[in-house]
């Protein structure tokens, strides 16, 4: 059986437990659950600070942590997606209450108290969820501390109802590989969150979100739709309507709108066609919808 490495848990000196006898390692650990506590943090391939950037890991989102170094770095796989990596131990504790809210807002702040003239102790991303513990007027308070205004939490079993309207808001954000959040983030990145938001499981890349998610369809680009998917080798983007697509790309360097037949052309000039063409609502209630 061949595993991928993304997402598997396993070297050759360490594994995770419930893979002894599908894998081979020189031990075995069942893993300890962790939280993140830090904004966002970095899942990087190697424990160095310069090492390749896979993925993020939001606020509150646990992870199930195999092994921690003396220099302050962490091995172990999101619960969420599956991803595996080294994570800054610092970013990690614990788990505490579980979240009951996600932020609502493309970027919110966190308050010592409540009032908006005191200096916000932290800034977190849309998808990061958190503790509410007392509803106080036109704020939240958090465990283990620190104040949100309410209007943009919302409870965490709330569902966006229009992913492509996500994906939208992130506009203009810069792109970073890797990325997740409102600072920067990557193609399926952005097809990742927006999903999330909508209660829709989806894997970290492009590659792995072609293999799974929805069905694909054949013909001509006159028959897209609103929330239909076309991926390149490496690359996904969302389609926005019949003429435009929206993605995160490294020719903008952000999020982007751009007609699909240009997108097409621009990318086909770099050596790359369509791949393939998935329709994640067959009957989809978006289909026609304006952007809005």
């Amino acid at each position: 059986m061949t595993f991928d490495p993304r997402t598997t848990p396993a070297r050759p000196d360490l594994a995770a437990l419930h893979l002894k006898g599908q894998v081979e390692a020189a031990r075995f650990v069942a893993g300890t659950e962790r939280e993140v506590v830090a904004p966002q943090a970095p899942l990087r391939r190697t424990p160095a600070p310069d090492a390749a950037y896979d993925t993020e890991a939001l606020r509150g989102e646990r992870v199930t942590i195999y092994e921690e170094n003396e220099e302050g770095w962490s091995w172990g796989q999101l619960c969420a997606d599956g991803y595996v990596g080294w994570l800054p131990s610092g970013a990690l504790r614990p788990p505490g209450p579980a979240p009951t809210h996600r932020v609502a807002a493309l970027r919110s702040l966190v308050f010592p108290g409540r009032s908006i003239k005191t200096p916000p102790i932290d800034a977190l991303s849309f998808g990061c969820s958190v503790a509410v513990v007392a509803h106080e007027g036109n704020w939240m308070a958090l465990a283990p501390g620190g104040y949100m205004p309410a209007r943009q939490l919302a409870p965490v079993e709330t569902r966006e109802g229009d992913f492509v309207a996500v994906a939208e808001r992130f506009v203009g954000v810069p792109y970073l590989w890797g990325g997740k959040t409102s600072l920067g983030l990557d193609c399926s990145g952005l097809v990742q969150v927006a999903l999330a938001s909508c209660g829709m499981d989806c894997p970290r890349d492009s590659d792995m979100q072609e293999r799974a998610l929805g069905t694909a369809i054949t013909g001509d680009l006159a028959g897209l739709r609103r929330g239909d998917l076309l991926f390149w080798t490496g690359h996904v983007a969302i389609i926005r309507d019949a003429s435009t697509l929206l993605h995160a790309n490294g020719f903008h360097m952000a999020v982007a709108t751009e007609p699909v037949a240009d997108a097409i052309t621009r990318i086909g000039a770099s050596g790359s066609e369509i791949t393939s063409i998935k329709r994640l609502f067959p009957l989809s209630p978006l289909a026609g919808r304006g952007s809005g």
